[in-house]
């Protein structure tokens, strides 16, 4: 069988370039923050999001980061 999916709609922001929404400083989430760079934890563990890259919230307020053209691929304002 095959399957598509499902359209939905998630908050983001670029680190370093946008500016950061209130829920990224209000979450136990972002371990780290720099001018470069800040680490999230997630459920793979720490991952890096570097100047550039998209932080995402999820559907459930979970945050995770995405590689500008990974972001691109896969995502479209509305």
């Amino acid at each position: 069988m095959k399957y598509r999916k499902k359209p939905v709609e998630v908050e983001a922001f670029r680190y370093g370039y946008d500016d950061a929404p209130e829920w990224f400083f209000t979450t136990e989430q972002v371990v780290d923050i720099k001018k470069d760079h800040c680490i999230i934890g997630t459920l793979e563990g720490d991952m890096k999001a570097n100047k550039g890259d998209y932080i995402i919230q999820g559907l459930r307020g979970e945050l995770y980061p995405c590689k500008p053209d990974i972001f691109e691929k896969s995502y479209e304002k509305v």
